[in-house]
């Protein structure tokens, strides 16, 4: 089935012809109306690529301290070391004073970039949050609780940072 011109309203009259007013008329707004649509485009791809660059700098600024205070966890394991071996020592009692206090301090610098430490004995294991270094049997207490960490996790602004080393309760 094959469609003469002159029978197609959509169809384009012959260049050799002249546009009556109407035909130039109709043959601008479809030209306006696409023009149109390509603006509309282009506008919601330029916000869209705003918005993706806006989130992606968030991002970015949110974690960018990750590798540093990753790297700083390992002095707050030695410093909670020294705290567990020097409290048995009578003679270290003002240099573990002093110890505690400058962990404390440190502590709360860390926090105050979005660093949290987490794992305590009694929570329930979560083996997105904690790693088991070890099992104990111990009567009376569900199976799969923290019976001890070994060391504490942290997370960055909800970000799992380093799990939590614990020994888990088992039946």
């Amino acid at each position: 089935m094959t469609l003469d011109k002159e029978s197609d309203p959509q169809a384009e009259p012959e260049a050799s012809q002249p546009l009556t007013p109407e035909q130039e008329l109709e043959r601008c707004r479809k030209e306006l109306a696409g023009e149109v649509d390509k603006r509309l485009r282009i506008l919601a791809d330029a916000e869209n690529l705003k918005k993706r660059l806006v989130k992606e700098k968030e991002e970015f600024v949110k974690f960018a301290a990750e590798s540093v205070l990753g790297d700083l966890i390992p002095v707050l394991d030695n410093l909670d070391l020294a705290l567990l071996h020097g409290r048995s020592v009578a003679a270290c009692k003002d240099f573990v004073m002093g110890v505690d206090m400058t962990r404390k301090i440190f502590l709360d610098i860390l926090a105050r970039h979005g660093l949290e430490p987490f794992g305590a004995v009694g929570e329930a294991f979560n083996p997105e949050m904690h790693e088991a270094v070890g099992s104990q049997q111990a009567p009376g207490t569900p199976e799969g609780q923290v019976l001890k960490v070994e060391m504490t996790g942290y997370r960055l602004r909800g970000r799992l940072l380093r799990p939590a080393k614990v020994i888990v309760s088992q039946a």
